[in-house]
């Protein structure tokens, strides 16, 4: 079991030029990201969220299964690439170890994924704060880039 590299998931490229996921500020759909261990098995043949999947972290703190809501900080072109940023992502009180997480859409019937986020290694947070910090939201960096 394994946790594949960071990826667009094949079905959200299907979602995508069927037009039934939008990432307009206000709104849009609501996008989740839910945290998984190393014994979880999601890449990007990933279809859905699904509770009760195994690897999935468990609660703790303000972390609960489903994970929490992203805020869509910026959609934007710059040249050939179009890209997605959010605001980074907190989870207080807690103590978990989390390998890598699934970004979905949390308003579309099914919970469709969206991408596969590898952390190369696990991640630990004891009685603290778990943040996930997006990085620079641009067409080399952005999680979400389209080219």
């Amino acid at each position: 079991m394994a946790i594949t590299t960071n990826a667009i998931t094949n079905s959200f490229k299907e979602d995508l030029l069927q037009g039934s996921q939008t990432f307009v500020a206000a709104g849009g759909d609501t996008f989740k990201l839910a945290l998984y261990t190393s014994a979880a098995t999601i890449g990007a043949d990933t279809t859905s969220y699904v509770v009760g999947i195994g690897g999935q972290v468990p609660d703790s703190g303000e972390y609960a299964a489903g994970g929490g809501a992203l805020v869509t900080a910026l959609v934007s072109v710059n040249g050939a690439t179009a890209f997605v940023d959010f605001d980074d992502l907190s989870f207080t009180g807690v103590t978990l170890t989390a390998r890598g997480a699934l970004i979905y859409n949390d308003t579309e019937a099914g919970d469709p994924s969206v991408c596969v986020l590898d952390f190369g290694g696990d991640k630990t947070a004891t009685a603290g704060t778990f943040t996930i910090q997006f990085p620079n939201a641009n067409d080399t960096q952005a999680i979400i880039r389209i080219a």
